[in-house]
């Protein structure tokens, strides 16, 4: 995806200040269309780094396969896939978050507020409706809160979100007792069990988001208004944008997904815990940020993130089929994100004329 005001195929073109100063447009780097810096060059530089996560998990599956046996099966490429719905669906939000220039720490507390609140007993007596409902409005809910503060409040993202962190896992374990609450409705546990044509329907739920996600960033106003305040938000505000309505938008879509995927998790898990969602936040970061997208905002793919999350999400698959221990996942993710916003950053100043 290239880091642009308008992606290709959009349905209308945004204010002509706001094309002029967006960012990777000829206006503000002086390079023509198909130079560098400009929307093709860049637009070029996101398809070779989608190319490139895929020749990465191509490589991965083909260590996996020589390191062990039980790698290359039909049932374990559904393991992952299924493992890495519940992110996928995360990463979606705070894709679009990051993309408008923001951030959301708070993901992996909302899923755990999200997942408590839908099991209760009150929640659980009006079936598999009011959960479900209860878990997307709880998502959305703080979502708007998040948003409100950032947007109007003028708090900047990352202390509002550090602290629904900590509000929305206190308030989780709260109405929790810090307890494991059992889903008795079996038809919302079906969620995670259920399969069609032998996939399973987490995975076509990820799929659906992908499609809904991509669909609204690359081919509607919203998304073109996305990647113009995520490039240059005092632009966007001149050209008459509406920065602060659509900031709070991107944290209540964020809010969302994280309600889609508190349904998945507790489905998978058949109860609703405070501890849901622990470090989240941490993989959707690093997901968004190895699938090529600037943690500064303006630029980025829903592709590449899908891609990254895939990419974890086999690594770390890789290392439970061949018992290496967790400490050396987590600086092995390190690794590769350090490595990824060094590319990011050699990536820009060859970008820049």
């Amino acid at each position: 995806m290239s880091r642009q005001t308008s992606p290709p195929g959009g349905s209308g073109p945004l204010p002509a200040a706001a094309q002029k100063a967006a960012p990777g447009s000829a206006g503000k780097t002086g390079s023509s269309p198909g130079g560098p810096g400009g929307p093709a060059f860049l637009g070029h530089m996101g398809r070779v780094r989608n190319l490139g996560l895929f020749a990465v998990l191509v490589l991965l599956c083909v260590v996996g396969a020589l390191t062990s046996d039980n790698f290359a099966t039909s049932q374990n490429a559904l393991v992952i896939l299924s493992s890495a719905a519940v992110i996928g669906v995360i990463t979606i939000g705070q894709s679009f978050v990051i993309i408008g220039g923001g951030i959301d720490l708070s993901v992996g507390a909302i899923v755990a507020l999200a997942s408590v609140w839908c099991t209760t007993v009150a929640t659980q007596s009006y079936g598999l409706g009011g959960m479900i409902l209860c878990a997307l409005v709880v998502g959305a809910v703080v979502g708007l809160v998040n948003g409100v503060i950032i947007a109007y409040g003028r708090i900047v993202a990352f202390i509002t979100t550090i602290a629904m962190m900590a509000s929305a896992r206190g308030l989780a374990e709260r109405i929790s007792d810090r307890q494991s609450q059992v889903v008795t409705v079996q038809s919302f546990n079906s969620i995670a069990s259920t399969r069609f044509l032998g996939i399973p329907l987490l995975v076509y739920i990820l799929a659906v988001a992908v499609a809904a996600g991509w669909v609204l960033l690359n081919r509607t106003t919203f998304g073109r208004r996305t990647f113009a305040i995520g490039g240059n938000q005092e632009a966007a505000r001149l050209a008459g944008l509406g920065v602060r309505r659509h900031t709070l938008l991107l944290y209540v879509l964020s809010g969302l997904c994280c309600g889609i995927a508190a349904v998945m998790l507790t489905a998978r898990t058949t109860s609703g815990a405070s501890n849901l969602g622990n470090l989240y936040e941490l993989d959707s970061i690093a997901a968004v940020i190895i699938g090529g997208t600037l943690l500064t905002g303006g630029r980025g793919s829903l592709v590449g993130s899908i891609l990254g999350v895939l990419v974890f999400t086999t690594i770390t698959n890789i290392f439970v089929l061949n018992n290496l221990t967790t400490d050396i996942q987590q600086i092995a993710k390190g690794l590769i994100i350090v490595a990824a916003v060094l590319i990011q950053r050699r990536g820009r100043k060859g970008a820049t004329p």
